[in-house]
């Protein structure tokens, strides 16, 4: 017996703008990240102030970090199924 896909493969007509979304997102984290990394290297000692609460600036950072990439993942999932429902129309 053969197995045909669940789903018929075509061409994706909205690659390319899905990738430069992507390279874009990429590069806005980085220079975020980018930040906390400076942070650490040039003023090791701001890491230690206190932010939130009893939290001190890395333990926030380093969370809104994280945070940062799920949300962006999200954002990211939404703007690439609109693009894919406006120009895979048939």
């Amino acid at each position: 017996m053969l197995h045909e896909p669940a789903a018929k493969i075509e061409t994706d007509k909205a690659a390319s703008k899905k990738a430069k979304l992507g390279v874009k997102m990429f590069l806005f984290y980085t220079l975020v990240y980018a930040g906390f990394v400076f942070i650490g290297l040039t003023r090791p000692e701001w890491m230690g102030l206190e932010a939130i609460g009893e939290l001190n600036v890395a333990i926030v950072y380093g969370f809104g970090l994280i945070v940062l990439a799920i949300i962006m993942g999200f954002i990211y999932n939404y703007l690439c199924t609109k693009m894919e429902d406006e120009m895979n129309k048939h």
